[in-house]
């Protein structure tokens, strides 16, 4: 994107996926997600966040782990599948450095569960995190509590935070899902941007890309707002298209038009 960055003086590209999580916009369902994190994180319970596609759900995740110290927290962070069971026991394996050489879902659920022990007498706190769990399949939820329990269910040896679109919920109230559902603590819903946070959001990523003057118009700011839904993947896509747009017209603010060109090129 360096025909951005040249255009507008900005030192870096707009709207990046890759910003420092010090620099990630506060999202106004942040901080209640963060309570609820911590709180399962520290009672070994699960939690859940879901929202729309492109809505910060992940962003969230990575915020909310960012904070833990590797000296106190191995955090395993997956994306789910649509495969079985044995193929999440795998990924936890993999994640952890652990190469699963079984086919037995017994021998690797006693797998798994050795690794977590382990990594607790290393006075660490295992964190599972499963990002796109709506994707995770009825008889894996019907049986994900068994990784986690241990010793009649007398103690916990991972919390969960499950991350997904909001058809999560309907599996995790499905009936065979209750072991693992009667262990959340928490939900929490990202919700799209009103107008006014969308402003910010736009000024704050132009922000930490370097920008000192403000790039959009107040057209722009509420085409791209009714545009995307206020939903905040698709918001930087236009963004980024109206900006474009704007620098290949010699304007120095970038429009309402800019932002219906932009819209033109993304699905």
């Amino acid at each position: 994107m360096r025909a951005i960055t040249t255009a507008w003086g900005l030192s870096r590209e707009p709207f990046a996926q890759d910003i420092p999580v010090k620099d990630l916009f506060p999202l106004p369902g942040l901080a209640s997600f963060i309570d609820r994190f911590d709180y399962a994180v520290q009672n070994g319970l699960a939690t859940v966040i879901t929202g729309e596609v492109g809505s910060g759900k992940s962003t969230s995740l990575r915020a909310a782990a960012a904070r833990f110290h590797p000296s106190q927290h191995r955090v395993i962070s997956l994306v789910a599948t649509s495969g079985s069971l044995m193929e999440l026991l795998r990924q936890i394996c993999i994640a952890l450095g652990d190469l699963p050489m079984s086919n037995s879902i017994a021998k690797m659920v006693t797998l798994v569960r050795s690794l977590l022990v382990d990594i607790a007498s290393k006075k660490q706190v295992p964190v599972l995190l499963i990002d796109e769990a709506h994707l995770l399949r009825l008889d894996v939820f019907a049986q994900l509590h068994t990784i986690a329990q241990a010793d009649f269910d007398s103690r916990t040896l991972i919390p969960i935070v499950l991350s997904g679109q909001i058809n999560l919920i309907d599996k995790l109230l499905f009936h065979t899902s209750k072991p693992f559902a009667s262990r959340i603590v928490g939900r929490s819903h990202m919700e799209a941007l009103q107008r006014d946070d969308m402003a910010n959001y736009l000024a704050h990523h132009v922000s930490i890309a370097g920008g000192t003057k403000p790039l959009f118009g107040a057209d722009a700011v509420t085409a791209i707002h009714q545009s995307s839904g206020g939903l905040l993947r698709r918001a930087g896509h236009l963004a980024k298209g109206a900006l474009l747009a704007a620098a290949a017209e010699g304007c120095p603010i970038a429009t309402a038009e800019h932002v219906r060109i932009a819209s033109t090129e993304i699905m």
